[in-house]
């Protein structure tokens, strides 16, 4: 299966082929520092190959200190991206960068003991269809 993908601003635009074996939430410090939510979101494979379309030398990766934190962006929108990890083995693709749909649902959340203190419930909240007000 093809997906496609690109960043907020549309330089980086990228193709994965294959299949993801697993799709979590991950609720680590370090997760919900790079993005700036309750999670990140994320697909992985170990078959799939990621070929960068346009704008690959737009994409920079960071690794956090000593830690197995990797996270691939635009650096022209700040955009979260694919990235590599163990050596090439693992493919990690963020699912808001697919412009097509996620074919699979979430396998569950990881690293709970990190969860947000805001974030319970949040199904039970008012829902907008648009900003209020």
């Amino acid at each position: 299966m093809i997906h496609t993908g690109s960043c907020l601003c549309g330089e980086v635009v990228f193709e994965v082929d294959g299949d993801f074996e697993d799709f979590f939430l991950c609720h680590c410090k370090w997760c919900r520092k790079d993005t700036g939510s309750a999670h990140a979101a994320n697909l992985f494979s170990s078959t799939a190959t990621i070929k960068w379309i346009s704008g690959e030398n737009s994409v920079k990766s960071f690794q956090y200190k000593s830690t197995q934190h990797v996270k691939a962006f635009c650096t022209n929108c700040g955009s979260a991206l694919p990235n590599t990890q163990m050596d090439g083995a693992l493919l990690v693709v963020p699912a808001g960068s697919l412009n097509t749909d996620v074919p699979i649902q979430p396998k569950g959340h990881i690293f709970l003991a990190y969860k947000a203190n805001w974030d319970k419930n949040l199904e039970k909240i008012q829902g907008f269809e648009k900003l209020p007000g």
